[in-house]
């Protein structure tokens, strides 16, 4: 059902059984799949496209121009998944382009109240964002990983696959898979141990990327002198290959 009092442009197009409530604006370029919920008081501006069975609630802005003073008005778009959940109060920026052109945002992920997702920023699919966690432009955010309330995040940082972040961290390098960070800067703790055994990572993976962990920060070794190491145990353990590439991939240096 979508409301009278709602505001829907002609160019705008809505799937089937979306609902739609009053004072909420959707603009010209703005794509919604079936079985979306968009509550009231919702701004959503074009190009955005979002995939099916999404849920958003009120306040929230998405498909927004960015602040980077790079930008120019470009046509640029916002890209969002199927099946994820945005909390009151939610703002997304489109990307620019002296980057992706796009703000990617995946499958089945939850961001909760006031989060913020800043322009060309990548955000994986199952991620949990608590309040007021705020990424700025060009992060990229790995499968499964989880921010703390009020984390931040500098541009152009990549967060690993399955990492977590607690309350109030402010990461500023690269987090690699795995790892759970804390503080102001942000530090290597240890592995997400709880996390992954919630996902069903078996106790001889959990081992060697305990193992992994220290290999990385305890023995006092370079990143390269560690990823010499974690590829000679990667034939026993295919989990380490996620590890081994965002070690490889980090363009900013890891969090220590």
């Amino acid at each position: 059902m979508i409301d009278a009092q709602a505001i829907i442009h002609p160019g705008a197009k809505i799937g089937a059984n979306v609902q739609i409530g009053p004072w909420t604006i959707i603009g010209e370029g703005v794509e919604i799949g079936d079985n979306s919920i968009i509550a009231s008081h919702v701004i959503i501006k074009g190009p955005t496209k979002m995939g099916k069975n999404n849920r958003v609630y009120q306040f929230s802005t998405l498909g927004e121009d960015t602040p980077d003073l790079k930008y120019k008005g470009e046509a640029t778009r916002l890209v969002i998944g199927d099946n994820n959940v945005i909390r009151e109060g939610v703002t997304i920026h489109r990307g620019t382009v002296q980057d992706r052109h796009e703000t990617t945002i995946g499958d089945n992920n939850l961001l909760m109240a006031y989060v913020h997702i800043g322009h060309d920023s990548v955000i994986g699919n199952n991620c949990i964002l608590v309040n007021n966690s705020a990424l700025a432009g060009h992060v990229h955010l790995g499968d499964w990983a989880i921010l703390g309330g009020f984390t931040l995040v500098h541009q152009f940082c990549k967060i690993g696959a399955h990492s977590f972040s607690g309350m109030g961290t402010a990461i500023g390098k690269d987090v690699p898979a795995y790892m759970m960070v804390n503080g102001n800067p942000a530090e290597a703790k240890n592995i997400n141990l709880e996390g992954l055994r919630r996902r069903g990572f078996s106790k001889e993976d959990l081992a060697i990327l305990s193992k992994a962990y220290k290999i990385i920060y305890r023995r006092g070794f370079t990143t390269d002198e560690a990823l010499i190491e974690l590829k000679q145990m990667q034939v026993d353990c295919s989990a380490l290959s996620l590890l081994i590439e965002s070690l490889e991939t980090s363009s900013r240096g890891i969090v220590r």
